[in-house]
């Protein structure tokens, strides 16, 4: 069940980036002090997507907050998804976060919304720790960490490549619609925001669900967040038939013990 109607937020970006209008949805918890989940999307996803739904329906009968938002270039948001970038997402969660949200909240994300909670707790433990301290834990689906260079720059043919740097831009096939279109901006811009190289402590639990038949996080790439991430607060649960949307009714249950795991 939706929340009906978006609020607004405006974010204004830094250098060069324009002011962004970023919509979302906020529903507090029932009891004063009690936990809050807020969800980051997956790419060209939006905040009314079969989890996020379902999240919102289950959510306030086991005592959490929920708050959901779209990225700039997606969703009810305003931007252009061509000029956008992983660096605008990050300022747009930070913010939504900081403004919209209170008290102690998990994040929650999604494929590309993994590696955006992933950058989001790092973020605040550098620059803002008292804000980091109302983080919880993580609990992520599929998290797509390093997106940009390992899971979409990488895996391009040759050709791809020599057409993002000449043209700007090259479109890349993919079976939930229309083609993506992936811009020099998006993957330059995107190796500000790696982890890959140095080994990061999020002092507080990630818990993880990936399917071992995603064809778009591979289980491995999952399995070598090990490399980047503290292992001692990784919690990884793989799921044998599991692809990459993990929608299914008995994913969902995953989804909902693992947030019951955080706290």
């Amino acid at each position: 069940m939706s929340q009906g109607e978006p609020l607004f937020l405006e974010v204004s970006g830094h250098g060069a980036s324009d002011p962004r209008t970023i919509a979302y949805l906020h529903q507090p918890p029932a009891t004063g002090g009690g936990s809050g989940l807020i969800w980051l999307i997956g790419l060209k996803s939006d905040m009314v997507s079969t989890k996020a739904e379902a999240l919102a329906d289950w959510a306030p009968k086991n005592g959490y907050g929920l708050t959901r938002f779209d990225y700039s270039g997606h969703g009810r948001s305003g931007g252009d998804f061509l000029e956008a970038t992983v660096g605008n997402w990050l300022e747009e969660s930070r913010a939504i976060f900081e403004e919209v949200t209170t008290g102690p909240q998990i994040v929650l994300g999604s494929s590309t919304g993994g590696h955006l909670a992933l950058l989001l707790l790092r973020d605040l433990m550098r620059n803002a720790p008292d804000q980091a301290a109302r983080i919880k834990g993580l609990v992520l689906v599929a998290p797509a960490w390093d997106l940009t260079e390992e899971l979409i720059w990488k895996e391009m043919s040759p050709e791809a490549q020599a057409e993002v740097m000449e043209k700007g831009v090259t479109y890349r096939p993919s079976e939930y619609g229309d083609p993506l279109p992936i811009t020099r901006k998006f993957i330059e811009e995107g190796r500000n925001h790696h982890f890959k190289g140095e080994l990061f402590d999020p002092g507080r639990p990630i818990v993880i669900l990936q399917g071992q038949q995603d064809n778009d996080v591979p289980v491995e790439h999952v399995r070598a967040m090990k490399d980047v991430i503290n292992a001692e607060w990784l919690d990884i649960t793989e799921v044998p038939d599991g692809e990459h949307r993990m929608s299914r009714p008995q994913d969902l249950e995953l989804l909902f013990a693992a947030i019951r795991k955080v706290g």
